[in-house]
């Protein structure tokens, strides 16, 4: 039976939008309220999240992970998504406007498109392609690069977004025989390395109950978001299920709204109106070619 489950890869990928929105959201108010600078932040993000997800997984499933294939694909998929959010962090630091940040690491997809077909040899539609361009349009207007508030700046989320397209690619490809837990554990655990040499230098202590409650709510979250990204790519097409990250743009700016009351531009809507009409445009058409059983039918992969 065919391993491309497209409502069950789309559920698991909204799932890890919002998550991830409430986690970026948590950050940015650990920043702004106990000055928790980004490499502490990321340092205390996945240590907690390993902590909480090792004892979790079990020894069964430590021991499947020593005995993946892919042992050395997993260090280059992780090297990468380093590149990624240290990339990603200059930006924020710059500071690049958060609108801008994540319209621009829309462009993830149509990197993920490309390589889908290229390289995975996937059979990527029309209609798939259409999706992807549509939403890059969105994220462009909501970009604006032909404006003349536009930096260089603004150039490094779309090199996060080469780097962490190119962690995803890698990620479809490790899922043909690992599962969505193996993919979690080496992450948080090579990362750890990279977390430490950009976090002690200016490592930042909290004080007080809350900003240790939040880190490790983030924590925690962060391994689920993590898990739930490895699942969706297990279940589905690479190129079918990542046009779905484009709604962690309107989950941002909701988010936001929320903690913070930031209101974007109005061109943000216009944007989010074609990134999600795409979105939905591609859900409707995945169903209308395959039964009703691909809802909740479980991958050879999942454990």
């Amino acid at each position: 039976m065919s391993n491309h489950h497209p409502l069950l890869g789309a559920f698991w990928m909204v799932t890890a939008g919002v998550t991830f929105a409430i986690i970026n959201t948590t950050l940015q108010y650990l920043g702004i309220t106990f000055d928790i600078n980004s490499g502490s932040a990321v340092l205390y993000q996945y240590g907690i999240a390993l902590l909480i997800f090792i004892p979790l997984i079990g020894t069964g499933a430590i021991r499947a992970a020593a005995r993946s294939d892919f042992r050395w694909l997993h260090v280059l998929r992780v090297g990468v998504s380093v590149i990624g959010i240290q990339l990603w962090t200059a930006a924020l630091t710059y500071p690049v406007p958060i609108w801008q940040g994540i319209a621009l690491l829309m462009t993830s997809p149509l990197f993920v498109t490309i390589g889908s077909g290229l390289l995975l040899r996937e059979s990527v539609s029309l209609l798939r392609w259409l999706a992807t361009i549509v939403g890059f349009a969105g994220a462009m207007l909501i970009l604006q690069p032909w404006s003349d508030d536009f930096v260089w700046a603004a150039l490094l989320p779309i090199g996060a977004a080469f780097f962490w397209a190119s962690a995803s690619l890698l990620t479809k490809f490790t899922v043909s025989q690992d599962s969505p837990t193996t993919i979690v554990f080496y992450l948080l655990v090579l990362m750890l390395p990279f977390d430490l040499l950009f976090g002690l230098p200016q490592l930042a202590v909290p004080s007080g109950w809350q900003p240790w409650a939040l880190l490790v709510m983030s924590g925690a979250l962060t391994g689920f978001a993590q898990w739930s990204v490895a699942k969706a790519y297990s279940v589905a097409d690479a190129s079918f299920v990542q046009p779905f990250d484009h709604l962690k743009l309107p989950f941002n700016v909701l988010a936001g709204f929320l903690v913070f009351g930031w209101v974007p531009p109005g061109m943000l809507w216009i944007g989010s109106a074609m990134i999600i009409g795409s979105v939905v445009f591609v859900t409707y058409y995945e169903r209308s070619r395959n039964p009703v059983e691909v809802l909740w039918e479980e991958s050879h992969h999942s454990k």
